[in-house]
């Protein structure tokens, strides 16, 4: 199962305006949660691999608590929910936080990264880990998904293609349109990245990890409770209002929001209060 490297104080994070990589670890302590670094083996990855939790500190014996997987944006990982976001409060309210390493994934089954199978390796491995070591419900109604940008991305995609593991989807400025983006020689690195997780232009992998394709067959009443929001400056604006437009075509329970702010954690620390209090309302029910 792996073992669990220790427990630390947790701290407030600071509102860094930068997903970047994190170099050192130096969280504020907050009250009444606990910290734990696990590492188990995956096998959809065939290695081991981190995840952060954050749960509340006194949990009764025989308790069960609700379970939100946080997944980290492109060129951050599994310690930035916890380093650059206040969300530890909505542990303490009686939630397990669940941030995963996530690569620069995408969190798909890469088409061309034999070795990167990341969505199996979500949905598969890392739930099993996570209920078999913490008192996590293991259940639908219990488990929520969301994501910043890549995350952002990773928590709509899976949730279309596994709509039977959550019930409620949160994406803050996620990269919904990634798998239609066209090659371009400006940006060469980046859209071989792209060739090597989604495949070629048009290909079948394209089709099937592409939310706007997604949607056209996904059954609106089996889809979990989608919650939306981004930034009225940032260049994904206009994909994602598109991709609300298509959500309200085809009749999906989905809230979006457009916020004030840039692509950045500042502005995803102001959204995350609407989108946990939202979560909050389907995951007690």
């Amino acid at each position: 199962m792996g073992t669990i490297l220790g427990i630390v104080p947790f701290f407030i994070a600071c509102n860094s305006s930068k997903n970047q990589q994190v170099v050192s670890d130096h969280p504020l302590l907050f009250q009444n949660v606990e910290l734990h670094d696990a590492t188990f083996f995956s096998t959809a990855l065939n290695r081991v691999m981190q995840y952060r939790v954050v749960l509340p500190t006194s949990i009764a014996p025989g308790t069960r608590l609700p379970v939100v997987y946080l997944l980290h944006g492109n060129g951050g990982e599994f310690r930035d929910w916890s380093n650059y976001s206040d969300v530890a409060q909505f542990a303490a309210r009686g939630l397990i936080l669940v941030m995963p390493e996530g690569g620069q994934s995408y969190y798909t089954n890469a088409a061309h990264r034999p070795q990167d199978r990341y969505e199996d390796y979500i949905v598969h491995d890392l739930i099993s880990d996570v209920e078999n070591r913490f008192p996590a419900f293991r259940e639908r109604a219990k488990r929520a998904i969301v994501g910043v940008s890549m995350g952002g991305f990773g928590a709509i995609k899976i949730v279309l293609r596994h709509p039977e593991l959550f019930i409620f989807a949160g994406a803050l400025s996620p990269a919904i349109d990634v798998p239609s983006r066209s090659f371009s020689w400006k940006r060469f690195r980046q859209s071989y990245a792209f060739y090597e997780i989604f495949g070629s232009a048009g290909s079948a992998t394209r089709k099937e990890n592409n939310p706007f394709v997604l949607v056209q067959s996904a059954v609106p009443i089996k889809v979990p409770y989608l919650f939306l929001a981004c930034g009225d400056q940032e260049s994904l604006l206009a994909p994602n209002r598109r991709f609300a437009s298509l959500l309200l075509k085809h009749h999906f329970q989905y809230e979006f929001h457009i916020v004030r702010g840039d692509h950045n954690w500042a502005q995803w620390n102001n959204s995350a209060p609407e989108c946990f209090r939202v979560l909050f309302r389907y995951i007690e029910k």
